[in-house]
């Protein structure tokens, strides 16, 4: 879809100028939208009924201001609809969202991810690769432990059922979204939509988990998933802004349990930090499950994100149980899987 222009007279105003005149009325005549309003927004610009001049007006004022729960709840319904995403929840056990990157270490949570889909549990990941040259893209290493990223819906549902994990980009379930995205190196800024993608939840999983870059948006996305009525979420400040435990640091999760909000402080792993690597290899991701190289941080990155999502999945009942479960099923893991394709 392209946003083209449309047949405008000087005289009638815009329907979308009503959306960007609350958004922008200076200091004192300025307001959130309500969450009806950012539904209504948000379903006009995926319809392809605004300019691009309103689009991009939209799309920094509210990067400027910060989205509210009620905004990004109003975003994520009209975003589901548009992209025609039907609940589908028997497929996907935990919903994983993987928008942002690597830059200073591997995405290690690829890992905790394979590790829980090797337990029976089915994880889907949606995300997006971007313009960035110097990050490391989940659907770009997935080739080095041997697996085929998904490119449609059905293949998705093939992959969920044969191997408990796929990876979905943006583009091929909700390619507007993935449009707007584009335009970041057009704006210099990310934009309101690499927030809503993160709370897609595309097959309507009872369990989603987050990662955010900014701790400010943690509770946001928090109120937002109780405002969308999601039974189970999670959100951490994930190491570059991924769903991932760095264990090096204390790691505040804030989660959803059937409305109730809590707050829970996972503690460092380490007493001291440890020095990145000079140059990430995606190759180690599978050297260290198949046992060949051993890196006490990654380990703990990988068993630690992964504890955090079995408290989620109501596997484990403390921190500690979760820690434990974790730990087994890495050390029971195949290290036959994942060699990754012949060059």
């Amino acid at each position: 879809m392209t946003f083209t222009h449309h047949e405008q007279t000087a005289t009638t105003e815009h329907a979308f100028a009503e959306f960007i005149r609350i958004l922008g009325k200076g200091k004192k005549g300025s307001r959130p939208l309500t969450q009806d309003e950012a539904y209504r927004a948000m379903s006009m610009i995926l319809a392809g009924e605004v300019l691009p001049v309103q689009l991009g007006a939209f799309l920094m004022l509210m990067r400027i201001k910060e989205e509210t729960p009620e905004e990004l709840a109003g975003f994520v319904l009209a975003a589901r609809q548009a992209c025609n995403l039907s609940a589908d929840k028997a497929l996907v056990d935990l919903d994983w969202s993987s928008y942002a990157g690597k830059r200073r270490h591997l995405p290690w949570f690829l890992l905790s991810t394979l590790l829980l889909a090797n337990n029976g549990i089915k994880v889907f990941m949606h995300g997006a690769t971007g313009p960035s040259a110097d990050r490391v893209y989940t659907q770009d290493v997935l080739k080095c432990l041997g697996l085929h990223y998904s490119t449609s819906i059905e293949q998705t549902k093939q992959q969920l059922q044969e191997q408990h994990f796929s990876y979905l980009s943006l583009e091929h379930f909700c390619p507007t979204l993935h449009e707007i995205i584009e335009l970041r190196p057009l704006l210099g800024l990310r934009s309101p939509v690499h927030t809503l993608v993160r709370l897609l939840n595309p097959f309507s999983a009872d369990y989603s988990i987050q990662g955010i870059f900014h701790p400010g948006y943690r509770p946001v996305h928090q109120q937002a998933a109780a405002l969308l009525q999601q039974p189970h979420a999670a959100v951490l400040k994930g190491e570059g802004g991924e769903t991932e435990r760095n264990p090096d640091m204390d790691c505040l999760v804030q989660s959803v349990h059937n409305g109730e909000l809590l707050d829970e402080n996972w503690p460092a792993l380490f007493a001291r930090r440890h020095v990145k690597d000079e140059v990430l290899d995606p190759k180690q991701l599978a050297l260290i499950w198949q046992g060949l190289v051993e890196d006490e941080f990654a380990e703990n990155s990988i068993i630690g994100t992964a504890a955090i999502a079995l408290k989620l999945l109501g596997k484990a009942d403390s921190q500690q149980q979760a820690h434990e479960l974790a730990l087994a099923y890495w050390q029971g893991r195949d290290k036959q899987k994942y060699s990754g394709f012949d060059e």
